[in-house]
């Protein structure tokens, strides 16, 4: 991603919207913008907006912290307005926050999926709508979907966290050729292995924890071999 966008119409620093910015490629995409001309708008979801203080990191004229559940129509609609109101809109939209659970498809409850694609598809879905009727007015935008490896291929234990990446990977395909005729750019990020510990984050079910934890479980063996292969590439990668 190239965050520097051209606006020959506008000398104002272009605005943007990151989720999850407190761990991982959202704090990381953070403190790149805050080395250049952005006003940022860095969100995380409930108690996890203390992180930014312990951080280190703190409001001032181009950043506003606030929280933010990207499954919350409510609070999104509150937060564009917001966002409206102090600096005329939101220019460059990073949907970065997201959620995965480690369990077989019959461990996941209905509620359990659910909760998988709110948070990665239908939260991003709710702030791109949000997004584009200012884009398309100044005839100028960015939209970033994070997305995963697991985007592109899925692996046992993550199967509906990869189905919900294969529905945010379709949607923005779609985007990018709808969006085209007012400027405004859809970018897909699949990355690989990320050093980070958002991998000791992943959530578990009632019926994943019990198979993990139970070695006569029948997919025990599914979860204790990918949990140590996924923690090993994490810790490698660079």
């Amino acid at each position: 991603m190239n965050p520097q966008p051209t606006r020959g119409h506008c000398d104002a620093p272009p605005v943007v919207l990151v989720t999850g910015a407190t761990t991982g490629i959202g704090l990381a995409t953070l403190r790149t913008l805050r080395t250049r001309r952005f006003r940022v708008i860095a969100t995380a979801r409930g108690r996890s907006i203390d992180r930014f203080h312990e951080l280190g990191i703190h409001e001032d004229d181009s950043l506003r912290i606030r929280p933010l559940d990207v499954t919350d129509a409510v609070q999104a609609a509150a937060l564009f307005d917001e966002i409206e109101g102090i600096w005329d809109g939101v220019d460059m939209l990073v949907n970065n926050a997201g959620v995965s659970y480690r369990a077989v498809l019959e461990h996941m409850r209905t509620e359990d999926e659910r909760r998988q694609f709110d948070v990665n598809y239908f939260g991003p879905m709710i702030l791109i709508r949000h997004a584009i009727p200012h884009m398309r007015q100044q005839r100028f935008g960015r939209i970033v979907n994070v997305s995963s490896v697991g985007g592109m291929m899925a692996m046992p234990t993550m199967s509906i966290y990869s189905a919900s990446k294969f529905a945010l990977e379709g949607a923005s395909e779609g985007l990018y050729y709808e969006l085209r005729p007012w400027n405004i750019r859809v970018t897909l990020v699949q990355p690989g292995f990320v050093r980070s510990d958002g991998f000791e984050k992943v959530k578990l079910t009632i019926e994943s924890r019990r198979s993990w934890e139970c070695p006569s479980g029948a997919y025990h063996p599914h979860y204790e071999h990918m949990s140590t292969f996924i923690a090993r590439l994490m810790r490698m990668a660079i």
